[in-house]
């Protein structure tokens, strides 16, 4: 499943199956979710720990390096997903809604090529 041949809406029948196939519904409250998503995100940062910028960009280039960042990621996705199911949060919705917000606080003819003003 490639990202430009598969839905958000197949993703997350993924997940809730998963979660079915396990009765594990009454534990995914959004506290629990929360702080699950939190604890995934943080072991994906442990790979880059103490590494430097442009070193960091090549972690993936050792193909062990590369599936556990992979299998991170994953997490981080899936606990997202299915958070957003348990909120009933559209997250393409979200998402959109969010980046105009983005547009506006970051405009790109202030921002380009910056990743702050200079005052």
């Amino acid at each position: 499943m490639a990202d430009d041949a598969v839905t958000l809406t197949t993703l997350k029948g993924i997940v809730r199956r998963f979660v079915d196939d396990r009765d594990w519904q009454p534990f995914h409250t959004p506290k629990n979710l929360s702080m699950g998503l939190a604890a995934e995100a943080a072991e994906l940062l442990e790979h880059f720990l103490w590494v430097e910028g442009g070193e960091s960009l090549r972690l993936a280039d050792d193909p062990a390096q590369r599936e556990a960042i992979a299998d991170e990621m994953a997490d981080v996705f899936a606990y997202l997903l299915n958070f957003s199911m348990t909120l009933g949060i559209d997250l393409s919705d979200a998402l959109e809604a969010k980046m105009v917000k983005n547009a506006m606080k970051y405009p790109a003819e202030a921002y380009k090529g910056k990743y702050r003003l200079e005052h």
